[in-house]
């Protein structure tokens, strides 16, 4: 996956899917957030993974995940670090433990930056960014 900005310096990065990602991105945009799991040992992995790492076995596979998890980490930024994010400020980053292990960064919208808290029971919602790439957000389940 590659981030790449478009025409404008103050619009926001947006990814691109690459072959490895395209079919975490598809699940994004039809609502389902999709990790990838080990075939042999069921271990769930996080969407970049190519191998297995509790078993170290080959077979990985893309499978829905519950979308469900809690927060495990998070800061505020109150700096503009990115032009394209100069409206968001201050603008929460989340790490995220999923109910089926791999942790995700992301960002938890629907809920104001002073009640974010660690152990924060969260779901996923999607929110679709310019050129039509949805990325998965969070929010309080």
């Amino acid at each position: 996956m590659t981030t790449t900005t478009t025409e404008s310096a103050a619009q926001r990065p947006v990814p691109e899917p690459d072959e490895g990602s395209q079919r975490f991105f598809d699940g994004a945009k039809e609502g389902d957030l999709m990790l990838r799991q080990c075939g042999d040992c069921g271990a769930w992995l996080h969407p970049q993974a190519a191998i297995c790492s509790e078993c170290l076995g080959e077979n990985i596979d893309w499978a829905q995940a519950s979308g469900l998890g809690t927060v495990f980490s998070f800061g505020v930024m109150h700096r503009v670090y990115h032009p394209g994010f100069i409206h968001d400020v201050p603008y929460n980053l989340a790490i995220i433990e999923l109910d089926e292990g791999p942790r995700i960064n992301t960002n938890l919208v629907n809920v104001d930056n002073s009640e974010i808290k660690v152990g924060m029971h969260v779901r996923a919602t999607f929110e679709e960014q310019p050129g039509g790439v949805v990325l998965p957000k969070f929010e309080p389940a």
